[in-house]
């Protein structure tokens, strides 16, 4: 017995249509915190004294933006005595400079969950502490200048 053409059409319509809201797409990543703590890279180091720093960074996946995490680990709900500090470094000078506009959306691997966030860093790329509302894999949108770069945080539970 031989299937009938219109069989796989339907069954891909149909799987479509039942895949939960927000499920992302299976090309997107899976959120991953790619947290390195060697030294950081050498577009990265302005108003250093050390001559090869090291600090827990997170490189941005086009390489435009690192997140200098000072306050590592990120915490959720952030601790009382100690903040979420991040110090965002464009990998470009860009002239003129706009504010750093953040978009964190909270994942589940390749899933969203929950509403998506922003935060803004006035004057762009530059010291910051970003708290978010819950901890987990945080997926960041950033934008400024003209520029545009992805990465994911992980904030843990305090």
């Amino acid at each position: 017995m031989t299937t009938p053409r219109w069989i796989a059409p339907l069954i891909a319509a149909v799987a479509a249509a039942v895949a939960p809201a927000g499920a992302g797409s299976s090309t997107a990543p899976v959120c991953h915190s790619a947290v390195h703590h060697g030294v950081l890279p050498t577009w990265a180091r302005t108003g250093f004294s050390a001559p090869r720093p090291r600090l827990p960074h997170v490189i941005g996946r086009s390489g435009e933006i690192a997140a200098l995490v000072f306050g590592y680990p990120l915490r959720s709900p952030p601790a009382k005595d100690r903040g979420n500090k991040i110090l965002w470094v464009s990998r470009r000078a860009v002239k003129p400079l706009s504010d750093l506009r953040i978009r964190a959306q909270r994942m589940d691997g390749r899933r969203r969950v929950g509403r998506a966030v922003t935060r803004v860093v006035a004057g762009g790329p530059g010291p910051s502490g970003i708290d978010l509302p819950a901890p987990g894999c945080w997926r960041l949108t950033l934008r400024w200048s003209g520029r545009t770069d992805e990465l994911d945080l992980r904030y843990v539970r305090r």
